[in-house]
C-alpha cells in the first residue's frame, strides 16, 4: 500500500527487454532501506525490487515490468532516461499523508490543458468513460503516482470526463508533474473508496 506522497524522482538508467522488461532505476534513496522483494511505486505502478545497490543518496534498484503492465500504462515512461515518481510502500507507523493508493493503474489519461494559474500549475486531464463515474469534485485521484484533489469535473458527450487539478509549486518541484504539457499521457488510479461505493451502488440497484 502507498499514500501517493512521492519520496523522490528517479531516472531509468537501463531498460533491457528480456522475457519481461528489466529496468535499473537510480534514485536519491538509502539502499540499506530497500529490501529485495519490497514494493516500490514508480509513477503509480507497484513494482517488486529484485536487486539494489549504490550508496546512501545515490541508490539504484532493479525491477521487472511485465507485458501486461506496459500495455496498461503510459508507454513513454519505460524508456531509458525517463523520470519516475518514486514512493516506497508504507511501513507500520508511517504517516498517511495522502490517500490509500494500491499502485495498480486503472487507465491512462491525457493532459488536454496546462497553464500557470497564480503561483500554481493548472492541469486539465481527460479520463476515459470507464473511469468517469469514479471521479468527483474534491475527491482524491492518483496521477503519475501522486495523490491529488480533484478541483472540478466536466462530463463529455462521449461518456469520458475532464477533471481539473491545481499543482502547487512544491508538488511541481518534487515530482514530475511540474513538467506536464498538453498531449502528455498520465497513469491514473481512482480512489479505492470510490471503487467500492460504485460496486455497492451497482449491487443495490440490481
Amino acid at each position: 500500500m502507498f499514500t501517493g506522497i512521492v519520496t523522490a524522482v528517479g531516472t531509468i538508467e537501463m531498460a533491457e527487454q528480456r522475457g519481461d522488461l528489466r529496468l535499473r532505476i537510480a534514485a536519491p534513496l538509502d539502499p540499506a532501506r530497500i529490501d529485495i522483494g519490497a514494493s516500490i511505486a514508480c509513477s503509480g505502478v507497484c513494482l517488486t525490487v529484485i536487486d539494489r545497490g549504490g550508496a546512501k543518496g545515490e541508490a539504484w534498484f532493479d525491477v521487472d515490468v511485465s507485458g501486461e503492465t506496459t500495455s496498461r500504462t503510459v508507454p513513454a515512461m519505460w524508456a531509458q532516461g525517463a523520470k519516475l515518481n518514486i514512493e516506497p510502500s508504507l511501513r507500520m507507523g508511517d504517516e498517511l499523508g495522502g490517500h490509500i493508493v494500491t499502485g495498480h493503474v486503472d487507465a491512462v489519461g491525457e493532459i488536454v490543458h496546462a497553464e500557470e494559474e497564480g503561483d500554481s500549475w493548472r492541469v486539465d486531464v481527460r479520463a476515459p468513460a470507464s473511469l468517469a463515474p469514479f471521479i468527483a469534485p474534491k475527491g482524491s485521484i492518483t496521477v503519475q503516482g501522486v495523490s491529488l484533489t480533484v478541483n472540478d469535473v466536466r462530463d463529455e458527450d462521449d461518456g469520458s470526463c475532464t477533471f481539473m487539478l491545481n499543482i502547487i509549486p512544491h508538488t511541481g518541484e518534487v515530482t514530475t508533474l511540474g513538467s506536464l504539457r498538453a498531449g502528455d499521457q498520465v497513469n491514473l488510479e481512482i480512489d479505492v473508496l470510490a471503487r467500492y461505493l460504485k460496486r455497492m451502488q451497482a449491487l443495490a440497484s440490481s
